[in-house]
């Protein structure tokens, strides 16, 4: 069976909301044989990154970058999945009230360096979500989710 890891950092009621769209479009019936494993980034070892298959990555931008607790999960994974882990599948979604873009450029630089293979454009949230950004986290968990499917 595929295994979807989903890293977030989830601090907030609109990081709640869109972490909950992500795993449902994930979890969808029409996606057999795909696991969706859900981890705080505090917590999240490397262990759980070599299990999967792909993954969904979730942060609030803090201070114009991603917050700490995301940027400690690749601290702790950097090295021990390098190797391991090239192109596989993985998508982004950050929340920001209101500037995304320095978030989304340093985990992009972080996951060029793994050679994850995106396989969705980052989803960038500014505000309150609004309906069309749960969708696009469903979609966004959907697409890392087929990406693995039978």
């Amino acid at each position: 069976m595929a295994r979807v890891l989903v890293v977030h950092h989830t601090v907030s009621p609109p990081l709640d909301t869109l972490l909950r769209a992500v795993v449902d479009g994930a979890t969808r019936p029409e996606l057999p044989g795909v696991e969706v494993v859900v981890r705080p980034a505090l917590t999240c070892s490397p262990v759980d990154v070599l299990e999967a298959d792909g993954y969904v990555l979730g942060t609030p931008a803090n201070l114009g970058s991603m917050s700490g607790a995301l940027k400690h999960f690749f601290d702790t994974i950097y090295y021990p999945c390098l190797d391991a882990t090239p192109r596989r599948p993985w998508g982004l979604y950050v929340h920001g009230n209101n500037d995304v873009d320095g978030a989304v450029r340093d985990i992009e630089r972080i996951v060029t360096g793994l050679a994850w293979r995106s396989v969705a454009a980052p989803l960038r949230v500014v505000g309150a979500p609004q309906q069309a950004d749960v969708d696009g986290c469903w979609e966004l968990g959907a697409t890392v989710a087929a990406s693995l499917a039978d």
